[in-house]
């Protein structure tokens, strides 16, 4: 196993194919994305121990939705569970990567609650003042640092559980070469984030422009366009994320 280093445009067209992908089987692939992020939040909801477990299957959703981009990139047939088609292959090594996750998310966390550079925002609690109050704010603790100490972690995690599913490496092993392969390719990924960056922020400009023309009396029509606009965004970035490891770990040969 080698990770290739890429040119810095690559990054540009991780996006760009990953669109391509993603205009193949649009609905089923913002419908798994759904149905993931519908399925995480009810196992959060589980009093005590859901978000643990939440993360434990982190890993095996994220192998689920690679399943998926490789075999719609590939133009082959699509098993009906193909959502939790990760957990039928090294399972228990995934979870490994998911209580890794839990355990370093908790000590990211842990960290910078210790540190002194927390930032102490206040938001309102609802849109009205109380009679004869000024309204209701709640305050929010934001750490730089742990913004700071998740790129690393992003980093580790990147690759790691289609490394387990698809190569059958051990959880250590995963995570040092998608550390590694990261770090090789630190200009494409950089022009990656910035092209998705411009692509979210050109997303926010249409939903502002779209809120304008319909005004404050379709607000449920608005949020369903902004459900709608952020679900195709997060479906792109994962069909963009298979097109990196293919680049990345595959070659452009191989995939072929």
């Amino acid at each position: 196993m080698q990770a290739l280093i890429l040119p810095a445009s690559r990054g540009v067209r991780w996006l760009v194919e990953g669109f391509a992908i993603f205009q193949i089987k649009p609905a089923l692939l913002c419908f798994l994305v759904l149905g993931y992020w519908l399925t995480m939040a009810v196992v959060s909801a589980i009093p005590l121990v859901g978000r643990w477990a939440g993360c434990l299957l982190i890993p095996a959703f994220s192998v689920s939705l690679m399943n998926a981009c490789r075999l719609i990139a590939g133009k082959e047939s699509l098993p009906r569970q193909l959502l939790f088609s990760g957990f039928h292959r090294n399972l228990q090594t995934l979870f490994v990567l998911g209580a890794v996750y839990a355990l370093t998310i908790l000590l990211v966390f842990g960290l910078s609650s210790l540190s002194d550079f927390g930032l102490r925002i206040e938001v309102p609690a609802s849109a009205q003042a109380p009679a004869g109050g000024a309204p209701d704010r709640v305050p929010v603790s934001i750490s730089p640092l742990a913004f700071v100490l998740l790129i690393p972690v992003s980093l580790v995690f990147n690759f790691a559980p289609v490394l387990v599913a698809w190569h059958d490496m051990s959880a250590g092993k995963s995570l040092f070469f998608s550390l590694i392969a990261c770090l090789r390719n630190w200009r494409p990924f950089l022009t990656y984030l910035l092209a998705l960056m411009m692509v979210t922020l050109v997303g926010v400009c249409v939903l502002l422009v779209i809120g304008g023309l319909l005004g404050g009396s379709t607000e449920l029509v608005m949020v369903m366009v902004i459900v709608a606009v952020s679900l195709i965004l997060l479906t792109i970035w994962h069909t963009s994320c298979y097109i990196s490891y293919r680049d990345i770990f595959v070659g452009r040969q191989d995939a072929s």
